[in-house]
């Protein structure tokens, strides 16, 4: 159980004491690995072992690691093995094939996950901040402001645990594997790039060095910046860059994406043009439809001239995704009406576009929501 040290700010919100996280196996690289074992005392190739056991194997208690003497695994357990975050809560919709997890820190920072099932594929969506200091207006988690950035280990502990419990067969819908990782939970990646590229590496490493994820199920979503984009593009992963684009005109988007204010509309396209011409790899340019702000067919328009001003389109795809609200908020879903005339339009254009499956309806499903809730319901006890 992870206790809770903080206090109460000016407003009367919880705010958890800042400490640093413990060191996880998962924070060092394979290298290191092997120099750590040797510091302590053990032989090399039991590095090897151990990543063994909890990268390939998916297991989690090195007390059933039989392949490591019995006399060492508490050893092993307490110096590398702490636990990085605490299930604090979870819930379900979708008929079992959405589960949205809760997750508290070693400091009390609540983040969330997210496992979709389809009946092709699992596709699991990961924070990469407690909180984010992007400060949309429509999100649940820039309305609550950055707490801090995760460690690599907060990071992929959340796709470690969603492994292993798809395996064992925990879900609905029997065991299986993770196909797709989307960094579109809490957090703007791109602002902790460096623990975000240490967590990708691990995720995508081959067994037993990492998860042996490919590259190319590997999503990492930014708001636009524009220096960490094209720092992306040289970091020789395949991996998909995402856009959260949301308006093609600077006047909107300064209002409800405010770093346009640094990296406007053209900055943020040219960067994402760029990053599908150095890795070839297409380029998604996310879109959320929110009712009478930015769901007008003009923009729609507006969007397709500024994509194909690029050159082929053929290197992004529109990904429409109709907005989840929060409780109280005036920002809402677009009419179903104005959302498929904006998907006419940018047919009409030759834009390739989808509408992204709505999930966790039913639930506390916005981004930050659940998080939010817990947060609030801490401070209530305090």
């Amino acid at each position: 159980m992870t206790t809770i040290v903080g206090h109460l700010d000016l407003t009367g919100k919880f705010r958890p004491t800042r400490r640093k996280p413990p060191i996880h196996w998962m924070d060092l690289s394979p290298t290191d690995r092997v120099d750590a074992v040797k510091q302590a005392g053990l032989p090399g190739f039991r590095a090897k072992q151990i990543s063994h056991q909890w990268f390939a194997s998916l297991n989690a208690d090195p007390a059933q690691w039989t392949d490591l003497p019995a006399g060492i695994r508490d050893q092993v357990a307490e110096t590398w093995f702490p636990t990085m975050l605490d299930r604090a809560g979870e819930q379900t919709a979708d008929h079992g094939t959405t589960i949205k997890t809760a997750w508290r820190a070693f400091d009390g920072a609540i983040i969330e996950s997210v496992i979709m099932r389809y009946r092709d594929r699992t596709t699991i969506c990961i924070s990469s901040e407690a909180g984010c200091g992007m400060a949309c207006p429509f999100c649940a988690t820039g309305q609550g402001g950055l707490q801090r950035n995760l460690t690599a280990s907060e990071i992929v502990w959340q796709v470690h645990d969603a492994a292993r419990r798809l395996a064992a067969g925990e879900f609905k819908g029997g065991p299986g594997h993770i196909n797709n990782i989307v960094f579109m939970g809490m957090g703007e990646p791109m602002a902790n790039y460096k623990q975000v590229m240490a967590a990708v590496r691990q995720i995508h490493a081959p067994n037993p060095d990492g998860l042996g994820i490919g590259a190319r199920g590997i999503t990492i979503s930014t708001v636009g910046m524009v220096p960490r984009m094209r720092q992306l593009a040289d970091e020789g992963l395949p991996v998909t860059l995402a856009l959260s684009l949301h308006a093609p005109d600077d006047q909107l988007r300064d209002e409800i994406v405010p770093l346009n204010k640094h990296f406007n509309v053209d900055a943020v396209l040219d960067a994402a043009w760029d990053y599908a011409n150095v890795t070839k790899r297409r380029v998604s340019i996310e879109y959320i439809l929110i009712k009478d702000i930015n769901d007008q067919s003009w923009r729609a328009d507006l969007l397709a001239r500024r994509l194909k001003a690029r050159g082929d389109w053929g290197w992004f795809h529109v990904n429409l995704i109709p907005l989840n609200p929060t409780p109280g908020s005036k920002w809402t879903a677009s009419r179903p009406t104005d959302e498929r005339a904006f998907v006419e339009h940018l047919e009409h254009a030759g834009v390739p576009v989808t509408v992204r499956d709505t999930r966790g309806s039913d639930i506390d499903g916005a981004c930050g929501q659940l998080a939010a809730n817990l947060d609030s319901r801490a401070s209530e006890r305090s």
